[in-house]
């Protein structure tokens, strides 16, 4: 199990995730396919050039599901109760086709389950960049993460 438990967990830890992640025009048409989301920006060379980017728009909606899925590996694997929400979500810049992206987390707070003796409640924030350094997407996740002793 890659996952830690909540009692593994502290204030401040800090994790730089080893896997990355070029995007292709395959990942982005699929996803805003898949997911019935139109937007020209994402799909259409033409209107993208247009735009004010001059190409197209990796789906912010994919860049989130990244950046969380690329954390999951070292934060919840195993040890998940249930995602809880998140928090916070801002795409700073944007994401284009062959764009390398890495994440970062960081545990913003602990909180003990008054509901789930057996778990507890992790709030890690995330932070993805691309190959420039430069922050694409973050956010604050919330998730109820069950303890060693369970």
């Amino acid at each position: 199990m890659a996952g830690r438990c909540f009692d593994q967990w502290q204030v401040g830890d800090r994790i730089v995730h080893e896997i990355r992640r070029t995007v292709t025009e395959t990942d982005n048409l699929l996803f805003s396919t898949m997911t019935h989301n139109p937007q020209p920006l994402h799909l259409d060379a033409e209107a993208a050039r247009a735009s004010e980017f001059g190409q197209i728009l990796v789906n912010g909606t994919f860049t989130f599901a990244l950046m969380v899925g690329l954390s999951v590996g070292d934060t919840t694997l195993g040890t998940l109760v249930a995602n809880l929400g998140y928090d916070r979500l801002v795409m700073p810049r944007p994401v284009f086709i062959g764009d390398t992206l890495r994440a970062e987390t960081e545990v913003h707070e602990l909180k003990e389950s008054r509901s789930r003796p057996d778990a507890g409640i992790v709030t890690f924030a995330h932070r993805l960049l691309n190959q420039r350094d430069e922050t694409v997407c973050q956010c604050l996740r919330t998730a109820l993460i069950r303890k060693v002793a369970a």
